[in-house]
């Protein structure tokens, strides 16, 4: 069997294989690191959930290929069920259900929850079920529509995450943001990846009628 890998590390010479290497180099975490682990969504946390308009979910199917999906909506979408417990509603997409798929063979996921402006985030993991009971769905409706879907997570751990990512990136610093001007659109991108025949005129349409249309 080839070594996990196996190719990437034929490609260089200094590679780590060991927490105590990185250990070498980086040092211990301080004790404030590790002590900030809680095991609940307490107060902060859901004070921090109840502005968050978005939010990452990554997991990992059956075979072990990892997944991140974006989830956004108003502030205060995802909702907290109780101490242990939140509810992420799912809208209309590409039926792609990557995230869906993965947790019905491995159920642990990740969530990274972000607020505009806001520079440290919310980080949290546990277990996740996909729900379609009625009262809850309702209580996610948008435009009198209910999600089809709910992914109900247990949480076991729950993290802040300090900022310095986002000062470095200047997320939310709009004279630090990127000349986009050669950015492919996503039309663009979906006609080269997927190889369509339709021109990327025609994939925008579709794009714009799917946003303005289907968003609930």
């Amino acid at each position: 069997m080839q070594e996990p890998g196996g190719n990437l590390r034929r490609r260089f010479r200094d590679v780590i294989t060991s927490e105590d290497q990185l250990r070498d180099v980086l040092g211990p975490p301080s004790d404030r690191a590790i002590a900030k682990v809680v095991r609940v969504i307490d107060e902060h946390a859901r004070r921090f959930i109840a502005h968050a308009p978005f939010v990452f979910v990554a997991s990992a199917g059956a075979g072990g290929t990892l997944d991140v999906s974006p989830k956004g909506d108003p502030a205060g979408f995802v909702k907290v069920l109780d101490e242990r417990t939140l509810a992420i509603p799912d809208r209309p997409g590409n039926r792609r259900i990557d995230t869906f798929r993965n947790v019905l063979v491995n159920p642990n996921v990740g969530l990274i929850f972000l607020i505009p402006g806001v520079t440290y985030t919310l980080r949290m993991a546990g277990q996740a079920i996909i729900v379609r009971d009625a009262e809850l769905r309702a209580t996610m409706a948008v435009n009198d529509k209910p999600p089809a879907h709910v992914l109900v997570v247990e949480i076991s751990h729950v993290l802040s995450h300090c900022p310095k990512c986002m000062i470095r990136s200047g997320m939310w610093q709009t004279e630090a943001w990127p000349d986009t001007t050669n950015l492919p659109s996503f039309a663009e991108m979906l006609v080269a990846h997927a190889k369509l025949g339709e021109t990327v005129d025609e994939v925008q349409t579709n794009i714009d009628t799917g946003n303005r249309d289907r968003l609930y």
